[in-house]
């Protein structure tokens, strides 16, 4: 049973670094959560096409974001990346992002390693304009069909900003773990 929590940390965040659990990959419709407790993942749903990932998702090791979960991580590749899999991702931005009045930020990393043209993108100015307006599309509308309007992207920030959302994150696992 996988224990990233405890094998991993949340990576090399002052040098621009991150460390990523893939829950789904790009092009997914499946709604994968990674289940802190028991240490797996679980198919919480399957969504229709219309509302197929833009990106892989994921999650940075030792962190809580403001909702309670760990940070979330939006990672752009070429292919997708399977369920399990980690990665050192290079931070180049964060979404900022509400979900039914909750901040939910998703930190957008690349791979540390990546040759192909992702490896281009150092901030998010490098992002292709459709690709961003895919991911807002995308985070605007995933919750429709529950009900309209629970989503909200608040906008984008740069590596400071992102960086400052993971030490925030980082600080909250650190507390919430102190007597371990």
């Amino acid at each position: 049973m996988p224990k990233f929590n405890k094998i991993l940390d949340a990576g090399n965040v002052e040098q621009g670094y991150v460390n990523v659990v893939i829950e789904m990959s790009s092009g997914s419709t499946n709604k994968i959560e990674w289940r802190r407790e028991n240490g797996l993942f679980e198919l919480d749903r399957v969504k229709p096409q219309i509302f197929a990932k833009p990106t892989n998702y994921g999650f940075v090791p030792r962190t809580i974001d403001e909702d309670g979960d760990e940070l979330d991580a939006l990672v752009i590749t070429e292919q997708p990346l399977p369920t399990g899999v980690y990665l050192e991702g290079r931070i180049v931005g964060v979404m900022k992002f509400e979900d039914n009045n909750e901040i939910d930020d998703k930190i957008i990393v690349v791979p540390k390693d990546d040759l192909g043209y992702v490896n281009e993108m150092r901030s998010l100015s490098d992002i292709p304009k459709t690709l961003v307006d895919a991911i807002t599309h995308h985070f605007t509308h995933y919750k429709d069909f529950k009900q309209a309007g629970l989503t909200h992207v608040k906008g984008y920030g740069d590596i400071d900003e992102a960086q400052q959302v993971i030490r925030e994150s980082i600080q909250r696992w650190n507390d919430a773990h102190k007597k371990d």
